[in-house]
């Protein structure tokens, strides 16, 4: 077992400069010293190259081009990744203390640990009010109608993504979902920290665009062959139900 995991850090962002920034400073202020920041840009008109090069001596890995989206952008930071588990943080997320990442690996041995997930706080787009806390409990069985284990605090081994791929690059809102529902089947042990790991900026790629997402949602399971598409049927429209009368969160 190796002493202590090295956690690369992903950041994908597109003309979000100022954002990426509190996020890269978020970064640094972790104690955890094994660590590594790749920065994915997809080519920005703002001034995100100014903010990248102004924390250059921070960041191992970083690149502006034309992407896909997200997925596309996932895909190049885990291709470049040199740790033993990937985190995927958003421009403008931020860790909610400096000893998140000591605090995550702690007792975690990347031999036999395969998902590592805390607790985030959902935040307003603008402003740090807290709009939801993430729970702590988790079945697989909560695969089948929502993404149960939250990305923001998720912590991946990056054995998972040599044995059931990378993103598909075909998802602009739940990449996460759909790669989390190829083990759905054999899923691996997950291990559970009551640890609000991040700050997650409501807004992003999927604001205003609830009716996109199911649907993405629903062609993920079907794809997945998770259940049968009967019951999937059914589980898409009570989702989209109880949605649409307040009583559940998506993500």
């Amino acid at each position: 077992m190796k002493d202590k995991p090295v956690i690369s850090v992903i950041t994908p962002s597109l003309n979000h400069g100022s954002d990426l920034e509190n996020t890269i400073i978020s970064f640094i202020s972790q104690d955890y010293l094994k660590k590594e920041l790749l920065v994915i840009d997809g080519g920005s008109k703002d001034n995100t190259k100014e903010i990248i090069r102004k924390y250059q001596k921070y960041i191992d890995y970083w690149v502006s081009e034309p992407d896909k989206g997200i997925s596309d952008a996932f895909n190049k930071g885990v291709k470049a990744a040199k740790g033993d588990y990937l985190y995927f943080m958003g421009a403008g997320d931020f860790f909610w203390s400096k000893d998140i990442l000591q605090k995550m690996m702690q007792g975690i041995n990347p031999e036999i640990d395969i998902l590592v997930c805390g607790r985030i706080n959902r935040i307003a787009e603008k402003g740090d009010q807290v709009l939801y806390t993430s729970g702590i409990n988790f079945h697989k069985w909560q695969l089948l109608y929502k993404m149960g284990l939250p990305h923001q605090a998720l912590f991946m081994n990056k054995r998972y993504f040599y044995k059931y791929g990378l993103f598909d690059i075909k998802c602009k809102f739940a990449m996460d979902y759909d790669l989390l529902l190829r083990s759905y089947k054999i899923f691996p042990a997950v291990v559970l920290k009551d640890i609000i790991v991040a700050a997650w900026r409501e807004g992003g790629v999927g604001k205003d665009k609830t009716l996109q997402i199911y649907d993405e949602y629903k062609k993920i399971r079907l794809k997945n062959h998770i259940a049968p598409a009967m019951l999937i049927n059914i589980i898409d429209f009570l989702s989209r139900m109880k949605y649409f009368t307040g009583k559940i969160f998506i993500g």
